[in-house]
């Protein structure tokens, strides 16, 4: 769920733009994830990437669409509420359209992905090294005798009532930085160690206490981290395992079978986080830092 540093996802730059001919644009957008192959390009597939890219190339009447960075990368049929992005421009165009991208965008893009704000990004930002932490939320309806059908593109029914204590017993175990191995899909040359800010559950909607609620914050995620570690604890909520079972996975840093990834349909990403503008430079240039040093992984 976290970009890497190809171009061909999207991410071509980590500094500002140096060209005195570019114009640096934040754009924050929210999707429905359930009609997208994900945020990133991929042949034959739409991609809320693609999609958006393709959007800003007609509004601004570029030769080729220009290349988005994000915060974090969303994969297939997960959504977003807080996604931000950030892409260099050439300033006359962007200079011209600028008091009308969003209504332009808006009235071209499908209405499965909207753009909330666009507008000259701070010096210093960095849609994803800028970043102080990201925010997922899972939803989880463990009756699904009172599932709301018309949230069942947002929400997981689960078979088995959850004990919501016992998982945050087991989640509170797993805060910290840490080798997140067990819970991620390992990518070559990438690395799996993140700092876990926040992971509890609640039942926010007295009126609905079949619904429980995972809140997720780290610095970034690794690909299927957080859908694994929910998998992990629905399974100590349903009693198949001990509240210490998800410590033991992260302290033994091997994927193992019995944890399970979860469906992505109801996986959302909130926010995204980031410092006031004048420490934004430094805090993309500590991220890089602390980056290299782990390795190359988001």
């Amino acid at each position: 769920m976290t970009p890497k540093t190809t171009a061909s996802s999207g991410t071509p730059s980590t500094r500002p733009a140096a060209d005195p001919g570019t114009t640096r644009v934040r754009i924050a957008v929210g999707y429905d994830g359930s009609g997208f192959s994900g945020w990133a390009r991929q042949p034959g597939r739409r991609t809320v990437q693609q999609t958006l890219e393709d959007a800003l190339c007609r509004v601004l009447r570029l030769p080729e669409p220009p290349q988005l960075t994000v915060a974090g990368r969303t994969d297939a049929g997960v959504h977003a509420r807080g996604q931000v992005a950030h892409v260099d421009l050439p300033a006359g165009p962007w200079a011209a359209a600028q008091d009308t991208a969003q209504r332009r965008l808006c009235g071209i893009l499908p209405p499965d992905l909207r753009v909330h704000r666009v507008g000259a990004a701070p010096p210093g930002f960095d849609a994803r090294f800028s970043a102080l932490w990201r925010r997922y939320s899972y939803r989880v309806c463990d009756d699904p005798a009172w599932a709301d059908p018309l949230r069942r593109h947002e929400t997981l029914w689960y078979p088995h009532r959850l004990a919501v204590d016992d998982m945050n017993q087991a989640a509170r175990a797993c805060l910290g930085e840490h080798d997140f191995a067990a819970f991620c899909r390992r990518r070559e040359g990438a690395t799996t160690v993140r700092e876990l800010l926040r992971l509890d559950w609640s039942r926010p909607d007295r009126e609905d206490p079949t619904v429980a609620v995972a809140t997720v914050v780290a610095d970034a995620f690794c690909h299927n981290m957080v859908r694994a570690l929910v998998g992990a604890l629905l399974r100590v909520g349903d009693g198949t395992r001990p509240a210490g079972w998800p410590a033991q996975m992260l302290t033994a840093a091997e994927r193992d079978p019995a944890v399970s990834v979860v469906a992505p349909h109801a996986l959302c990403l909130e926010e995204v986080r980031y410092p006031p503008d004048d420490q934004l430079s430094q805090r993309a240039l500590a991220t890089r830092r602390v980056r290299e040093a782990r390795g190359t992984g988001g």
